[in-house]
């Protein structure tokens, strides 16, 4: 069992150290290079937090040919963004994406349990794992929530080459929007750190995130360059958050286990959150499914 980080709290709840507040106190500016040996040089500043959006489309395919292509473009429009991607495939034996702009930096929020703020997970066994909706390495619970698969593919922003190697550690809140390790002591299920394959991808089964006040639906990740950096407590290269739909989000929290996310995500926006208002098209998911069958969610991850 991780020791409970002591947290100031007048009142409790997110309403003290959370919403507005509580992702506020982590922004750390990093910096780290990621370098492949094919030529491609990986530059990433770090530091930052989450957002959310709304869409349904599949997960990004890799080009494949010998002269490889691929475009991946995303349209937003107002508050409730609809993302819809297209890849042009062809011919290869390389991964390669359309180049673009990093995802930005974002806060690792108050709860990381990364070792900045107390508790580190990536150092205990087990945490390297595809279902991250179980805790691990001595402890037991199961995450209950709608079912939801987050595929991210990391490429380099400069080329839109693949990453294979690259480590995502991925984290995020209960259905009830609670996190583990903090604000439930017992338990250490929705973290996960996985190695991106050679198309760059990596997938974690998990569930759907819920919403608490001040904070639009989000999940966070630190990606390391490898995974002996992530599990030796070296510096993540790029820490950034996930923005999950709005119309996905309201089907989601019809269900009565998210509680008050309904009503918290009402109060709400991409444009009046404090991570997401300054731009959230390059972390918004696409996302597929149904809060019945439940849902994938895919993130283009450029660094």
């Amino acid at each position: 069992m991780h020791d409970r980080p002591q947290l100031n709290r007048a009142t409790g709840g997110h309403d003290d150290f959370g919403g507005l507040h509580r992702d506020l106190s982590a922004l750390i500016d990093r910096r780290q290079a990621m370098r492949l040996v094919g030529g491609v040089g990986v530059a990433a500043l770090l530091g930052a937090c989450s957002r959310a959006t709304t869409s349904s489309a599949p997960t990004a395919e890799p080009a494949t040919s010998t002269e490889t292509t691929s475009a991946i473009s995303s349209e937003t429009t107002g508050d409730t963004s609809t993302t819809t991607s297209s890849v042009d495939t062809s011919a290869s034996t390389e991964s390669v994406f359309s180049a673009g702009d990093e995802i930005p930096d974002e806060s690792g929020g108050p709860f990381p349990a990364d070792g900045t703020n107390g508790p580190n997970v990536l150092t205990e066994t087990g945490v390297e794992r595809q279902d991250i909706t179980t805790s691990f390495a001595g402890l037991a619970g199961t995450a209950d929530g709608i079912p939801l698969q987050f595929q991210l593919t990391v490429v380099d922003a400069s080329s839109g080459a693949a990453l294979p190697g690259a480590a995502v550690y991925i984290w995020h809140c209960t259905a009830d929007a609670l996190y583990s390790v903090y604000e439930e002591a017992d338990q250490n299920y929705l973290r996960g750190l996985q190695v991106a394959d050679s198309n760059g991808l990596v997938t974690f089964t998990s569930v759907y995130p819920g919403c608490y006040p001040g904070r639009w639906p989000h999940a966070h990740l630190e990606i390391y360059d490898e995974i002996t950096s992530a599990t030796s407590g070296g510096a993540a290269a790029k820490t950034s958050q996930l923005a999950l739909p709005e119309t996905v989000s309201v089907d989601a929290y019809q269900d009565p286990r998210y509680g008050d996310s309904a009503g918290n995500l009402g109060r709400l926006s991409l444009a009046s959150d404090n991570v997401f208002s300054d731009g959230w098209e390059d972390q918004l998911a696409t996302v597929a499914g149904s809060a019945a069958t439940g849902y994938t969610a895919s993130l283009l991850v450029r660094i």
